[in-house]
């Protein structure tokens, strides 16, 4: 199999759209879009994000030691897209929750503490100990074969 297969293989799995923030003291915020993100563990809390190698934020994590997940709203795909360097020439307003960076709007604002790291193949996996959560009541962004997309709801019919 070659890199396009598996891509194409991956990309049939439909995620939601998150971006991951993280602030260095004096560099200010830094972001990427990523659908690489899941929960870990109830007891504690934990979440699990994939950075790849090549990534800017991924020193900027390991300095940090903090970041937020920003599960994004069916409204910011502008957003995403910003963070995925597929529009250079707007910025985004970051709010706060506990001490982390995190996105107003976004449906759920995860903000988390490094508590592990582990380097797999061409990424670096980081376990995050979820020191807060901001929720909203919203529908997801949603990404599925290379295409943002919004759920649409299901209609019953009553007999």
């Amino acid at each position: 199999m070659d890199d396009r297969q598996f891509r194409t293989a991956m990309g049939k799995f439909t995620t939601g759209v998150t971006v991951i923030a993280t602030e260095v003291e004096g560099e200010g915020v830094h972001g990427m879009t990523a659908n690489a993100f899941m929960s870990v563990s109830l007891d504690p809390k934990l979440v699990v994000i994939s950075v790849r190698e090549q990534a800017r934020i991924l020193s900027k994590l390991q300095e940090s030691k903090i970041f937020s997940v920003n599960i994004l709203a069916n409204d910011q795909q502008e957003v995403s897209m910003i963070f995925a360097g597929q529009l250079k020439d707007k910025q985004v307003e970051f709010d706060h929750l506990d001490g982390k960076p995190v996105i107003p709007g976004a449906i759920a604002q995860i903000a988390c503490e490094v508590s592990a790291e582990y380097v797999e193949g061409d990424h670096t996996l980081f376990i995050g100990k979820v020191t807060d959560i901001h929720l909203e009541d919203k529908e997801p962004l949603i990404f599925y074969s290379g295409k943002y997309r919004s759920l649409e709801e299901e209609k019953i019919v009553t007999v």
